[in-house]
């Protein structure tokens, strides 16, 4: 809580400066530079008036005269007041009543200080926003993670790497729109209200659509919507948006996020490889200005060629069982016996992946390509023709995490409903993850998609590369009330 007697002497300032006729909520501001072109263009301004703004970070007032600080997006630039060079009461006005976070508005004229340092030396200015909560300062901020995910604009306001941060990620979705964009892919916007929810195994999310008077489920993967646009004729297509899964938090996982997901008439899954190879890297060194980057202790490098593990292969080498005829008992005995926990309702699928993701993924340090997924856990995917228990489906995974979903996708119709079948008398059973019959999607397959590849990843890649959890690198992730 903010103490009353601060919350109180703010107040008494933001009253003295109305007093003076001073707006100290303007509608409008003046500005000639940014902090940094200022800086840049020192000996270029001259001796010429120019008008600067900023929120204020520092203050020593000093008698007579006065430093200060104010800092934009761009940069800071050191100020000095001096009652000589400007009226007597602004200039008592400024050093009793401005303080830390305020945004001012300051007129005047570039000069070096005896240190050297370039500066401001102020004749004018006014408030753009008096605050009237105390500012965290940059060292002595908050420290509370927690406090500072709930107050994400304090945050940013008092931590510059945090700032840099979300610009690094602006930089990571338009790496991948840009990529996309120059191989001829079309970028689209598809409903997040659905009728059915497909595209992944995930619980979703219930809304009420009050004008049609009835529920709809909020989407929890972009493909199904995408597929038809290539059932329609379009060729490559994405989408970069935001899905909702209603699953627990982790250090990879969160409710709401924003994913991208491209499709691609006539591709084969070796065209995807060699594509989704070279997005990869793309994106680290724009991201980041070089291959390499450390993920909870490991060295990650990006600048290789992905090996390709294949999925039945490393899963026998791990827990001693040949996915080709296991069943569903052999593997809870494996994983009552490795310690790993599952529900009773998961069928063969769920109990392979469980397994897996304790077990041979966490031996999958440098980026690889993991290949030839059971069916089981692949309902979207196009059967290996060389191996019917297998599906054509790759994922991207290093420092033992999934870095993406890729395949050929299905496009037999009669083999799609049937799998969704299957995947409905999984739900019946209780699992509330396994995927619903989407009767318009297996519709829109009997008029004809053409053989497509098809992958997507989300934002849990960036966290990774930034080595932080998803949820910190989200600007306003969704947070638990205060008690």
């Amino acid at each position: 809580m903010i103490r009353e007697d601060i919350q109180q002497t703010k107040l008494e300032k933001l009253a003295r400066i109305r007093e003076y006729g001073m707006d100290p909520y303007p509608e409008k501001s003046e500005r000639d530079f940014s902090n940094s072109e200022a800086l840049e263009k020192f000996a270029e301004i001259g001796d010429k008036k120019i008008t600067l703004v900023g929120r204020v970070r520092s203050m020593r007032p000093m008698g007579g005269s006065a430093f200060a600080n104010i800092e934009d997006e761009s940069g800071k630039m050191q100020l000095f007041l001096n009652k000589g060079n400007m009226d007597e009461n602004l200039f008592k006005l400024f050093t009793k009543n401005v303080e830390l976070g305020d945004f001012v508005q300051v007129t005047g004229e570039l000069f070096l200080t005896k240190t050297e340092e370039k500066s401001l030396k102020v004749l004018d200015w006014k408030m753009l926003s008096k605050n009237i909560r105390p500012i965290p300062t940059e060292h002595f901020g908050i420290k509370d993670e927690e406090e500072l995910l709930r107050r994400r604009y304090l945050d940013l306001m008092t931590n510059a790497d945090t700032r840099d941060l979300f610009r690094k990620k602006n930089v990571f979705w338009q790496t991948i729109r840009n990529f996309l964009a120059k191989d001829g892919f079309l970028e689209v916007q598809n409903p997040v209200f659905e009728h059915t929810p497909g595209g992944a195994d995930a619980e979703p999310f219930i809304t009420h659509h009050n004008a049609l008077d009835q529920d709809f489920f909020m989407r929890i993967s972009l493909e199904l919507a995408l597929k038809r646009l290539l059932v329609g004729g379009y060729e490559k297509v994405f989408e970069i948006g935001r899905v909702f899964r209603n699953e627990g938090i982790d250090r990879h996982h969160l409710q709401e996020y924003d994913s991208m997901e491209f499709y691609a008439s006539y591709w084969d899954l070796q065209k995807g490889m060699e594509f989704s190879q070279n997005l990869y890297k793309e994106i680290v060194f724009n991201v980041l200005g070089k291959y390499e980057h450390e993920y909870e202790g490991n060295v990650i490098n990006w600048d290789i060629e992905f090996p390709v593990v294949d999925f039945f292969d490393a899963f026998k080498s791990e827990t001693g069982l040949d996915l080709a005829d296991v069943s569903v008992e052999a593997l809870r005995a494996k994983a009552d016996e490795l310690g790993i926990k599952y529900e009773k309702t998961y069928g063969k699928g769920r109990m392979i992946d469980t397994v897996y993701k304790k077990t041979v993924r966490q031996k999958m340090i440098q980026p690889c390509f993991l290949v030839g997924h059971p069916l089981d856990i692949s309902p979207l995917a196009k059967k290996d023709p060389n191996n019917p228990n297998k599906v054509l489906r790759f994922q991207v995974v290093a420092g033992t995490a999934e870095l993406c979903n890729a395949f050929a996708e299905l496009n037999d119709p009669v083999d799609q409903k049937a799998r969704f079948e299957d995947q409905m008398k999984l739900r019946e059973a209780g699992d509330s993850e396994a995927q619903m019959i989407d009767d318009d999607f297996v519709e829109a397959l009997e008029y004809g998609m053409p053989p497509a590849f098809g992958f997507g990843l989300s934002e849990r890649f960036f966290s990774f590369i930034m080595n932080k959890s998803v949820r910190e690198c989200v600007v306003f992730p969704s947070m638990k009330d205060k008690d």
